[in-house]
């Protein structure tokens, strides 16, 4: 298929599941399972609940879809709070 027929949606994300998996909920209202496209995964953009994301999807199957995009979001980053972890050499 090529990409010019992918249909893309805006949503957010509800609820993390394992193996890559999100469940996003679209602005038409419909949840549908998402997977993280591959150049997302390549540079690890996290992605949580609670973020804007653009999903694409295929017409033959309005269910699934893949993100690939996520919007950058106010919420400030794990390493900006000023706390670090401890690093420990092991023997």
């Amino acid at each position: 298929m090529a990409k010019e027929e992918l249909l893309e949606f805006e949503g957010m994300v509800t609820e993390v599941l394992p193996d890559g998996h999100f469940r996003v909920k679209l602005e038409n209202e419909h949840e549908i399972l998402a997977y993280t496209a591959g150049k997302m995964r390549k540079f690890r953009i996290r992605t949580g609940v609670g973020d804007r994301v653009i999903v694409e999807m295929s017409p033959y199957d309005l269910t699934r879809g893949r993100i690939s995009f996520r919007h950058k979001s106010d919420k400030p980053l794990p390493s900006a709070t000023g706390q670090r972890r401890a690093h420990f050499r092991r023997r």
